[in-house]
């Protein structure tokens, strides 16, 4: 098997595995149990959740041992297939077709930004200084993206999971390099760009949380899909060498699978939100009482 079939092998796994993950954080998002860090961590679903996602970042980073930041990570479509029909099974009820139709649209898109980024597996890596830079401005952008609460602030937090994911991939492929070469695995490099991973990962996973409270599944997941590959693709081209092939036809080509996943999300924004779960009916505190002939009983 040689290195690119093999990397598209563990982003299969991967992704079945994110998207099981996507799907549970969806339902606490959903019930209204993800209000507080304190709910979180006392919610075993949660824990199931961040579990699904632990074994689908190793997978990841497993997959980009051996193929190329540009390679990989529109492959984490695959996501959004896997999870939009999870998400209505789980709901109890079937798939819209206008969530269909905006699901077939980003994965056919991705897949055309797919064609021209396939290339040998890694070789460049970041440095720490240009890790440290992209970290930074990673982080300046997260917070400009999440530092307004408004109708629109589900996929902006999706954004920022998507870039947040871009980023701990990049770094993770520096790490899972190096140390593939036989390096000092605890180098200052290798053991500051392993502390950002953990903080961009988990950083990604809140904000994905936080993204499905008011925008349900498919169209917050859709937006973390597309912004984690072009992110990555930047990433890739400007400071770890990675091109598309094909040259200029390759870029109308990725060009035009752009253009057709964003209509994909706007498909899927369009599509039937789940039905919040309602909250368990009160009492009244001061007459827990029932009516009857002759008094009242406190119940």
């Amino acid at each position: 098997m040689n290195d690119t079939a093999l990397a598209v092998g563990l982003c299969l796994a991967s992704a079945v595995a994110y998207a099981a993950g996507a799907v549970a954080q969806e339902r606490l998002a959903r019930a209204g149990a993800a209000r507080s860090a304190g709910a979180l961590l006392g919610s075993g679903v949660w824990w199931w959740s961040a579990g699904l996602n632990a074994a689908a970042a190793l997978l990841h980073a497993a997959a980009l041992r051996y193929g190329p930041l540009t390679l990989v990570q529109p492959l984490g479509a695959l996501t959004l297939v896997a999870a939009v029909p999870m998400g209505a099974r789980r709901a109890g009820r079937r798939v819209a077709a206008t969530e269909w139709r905006g699901t077939l649209a980003t994965v056919a898109g991705l897949g055309l930004l797919l064609l021209p980024a396939s290339g040998p597996a890694p070789d460049d890596t970041l440095t720490l200084a240009e890790a440290l830079a992209v970290s930074g401005t990673t982080l300046a952008v997260i917070l400009l993206l999440t530092a307004v609460r408004d109708p629109g602030a589900g996929l902006r937090h999706a954004t920022a999971s998507g870039l947040a994911s871009a980023v701990a991939s990049a770094l993770t492929q520096t790490v899972a390099v190096a140390g593939g070469r036989g390096g000092p695995l605890m180098s200052v490099r290798v053991v500051t760009v392993a502390l950002l991973v953990v903080v961009f990962a988990v950083g990604g996973m809140l904000l994905s949380q936080r993204a499905y409270r008011g925008g349900g599944l498919g169209a917050p997941l859709a937006v973390v899909n597309l912004a984690n590959p072009l992110a990555a693709a930047a990433i890739g081209a400007v400071l770890l060498g990675e091109r598309l092939q094909g040259g200029p036809a390759g870029l109308v080509l990725a060009g035009a699978g752009a253009l057709v996943a964003a209509w994909g999300v706007v498909l899927l924004t369009r599509a039937p939100a789940a039905p919040t779960a309602a909250p368990p009916a009160r009492v009244p505190s001061a007459a827990a009482e029932l009516a009857v002939p002759g008094g009242r009983v406190p119940v």
